[in-house]
């Protein structure tokens, strides 16, 4: 992964892209540019218009979707509220226990006699009836780095006649992901993909969106936008882009680069990388290892002892749902591991503390 890493100026200590990824270095360029063209009164909104687009064509091959499927927003939940006002009235929603709340509050607020019903993650599959309309649930949990048997619920939903609904958001960047096994997914771009925040994608297959009504829709959601942005809008967009809300221009324009590296890199390997070097920090605190790999590793921290001892070293973790939690990316690497390790009182042959740096917490 060294020629990915060398695509970030940071990343040393730094185990929390599954809160908030690092933005790369041609990030920052496109960011910097943008703000100092509008600084200086020669705003690029046509430039603007095409990092969405580019932005969008590279989440599509990021995740194997038709460019048709995709929509863009700015954050999971609204796009999960849009789905969430076409649930039909009394219909039951399944969701996985203890799931982000971006997924499951729209649908325990929708009304109209909507039924939210959870299970746990593991027994999500089994939990599928013939009352379930829809099954949401993260791919890879944000509080425990689970990550779902994705082909055995979309097997057992499809058995029942239920949709899908899946979120990449703490999955795509690093998970081999394929977005046509499910009716619907969402993804938030700024953890693993390393976006600007207010970056998100809805893909919805053609079928699925022809039972969703364009609650949301505003002057982006046009056939064709800039010619029919007055009025009642016009001609809605054929395919998802019926789904899309106006773009928050500068997020996209940082967005762009970061998408089309992380499309251009090889998956599997980034997969290999990331889940190898959380393998040897489970090993190194005698921790089981999951039944599918993750990049995320989390242990019981109630007190908040190990997040204060990472902290402490100079290491930037967090903590959820009272376990601690480090993520690894591409821009990490063993040493790394073994820092954290030596942070929480587990040393090998070498002593790290000459190493040890500033304190940053999230």
């Amino acid at each position: 992964m060294s020629s990915l890493a060398s695509h970030f100026a940071g990343g040393r200590d730094y185990l929390a892209a599954c809160t908030l990824g690092l933005p790369s270095r041609a990030t920052v360029a496109a960011v910097r540019a943008d703000l100092e063209s509008a600084a200086s009164g020669r705003p690029d909104v046509v430039a603007a218009s095409l990092a969405v687009e580019e932005a969008r064509a590279s989440y599509a091959r990021l995740v194997s979707s038709p460019v048709s499927d995709v929509a863009i927003g700015s954050q999971t939940s609204v796009q999960v509220a849009l789905l969430a006002a076409s649930v039909p009235d009394g219909a039951e929603v399944l969701c996985a226990e203890g799931d982000f709340s971006s997924l499951v509050a729209p649908f325990a607020h929708a009304g109209r006699g909507v039924r939210l019903r959870t299970a746990p993650l593991r027994e999500l599959a089994a939990a599928v009836s013939p009352d379930t309309w829809l099954v949401a649930f993260s791919l890879v949990q944000s509080a425990t780095g689970e990550v779902a048997d994705a082909a055995g619920i979309a097997a057992a939903a499809a058995r029942a006649g239920a949709r899908t609904l899946c979120d990449l958001t703490q999955a795509a960047g690093w998970l081999p992901v394929d977005a046509t096994m499910f009716d619907a997914t969402v993804c938030h771009a700024y953890k693993w993909l390393c976006c600007p925040r207010g970056v998100s994608f809805l893909t919805i297959t053609p079928a699925f969106a022809s039972e969703i009504r364009p609650v949301q829709a505003g002057w982006y959601a046009g056939d064709d936008p800039w010619s029919s942005c007055y009025g009642t809008g016009g001609t809605l967009a054929a395919d998802a882009r019926r789904f899309d809300v106006s773009p928050a221009w500068q997020a996209f324009v940082g967005a762009a680069p970061a998408l089309a590296l992380f499309a251009d890199t090889d998956i599997t390997a980034t997969y290999a990388h990331v889940t190898g070097l959380a393998a040897r920090f489970r090993e190194g605190l005698g921790l089981e290892h999951p039944e599918r790999p993750s990049a995320i590793v989390t242990w019981p921290d109630a007190t908040g002892e190990a997040l204060a001892q990472l902290t402490a070293h100079g290491i930037t973790a967090s903590g959820r749902a009272g376990r601690a939690r480090v993520a690894f990316h591409v821009f990490n690497d063993e040493l790394d591991v073994d820092r954290a390790l030596h942070a929480l009182g587990v040393r090998g042959g070498e002593d790290l503390s000459a190493f040890d740096g500033l304190v940053y917490a999230i």
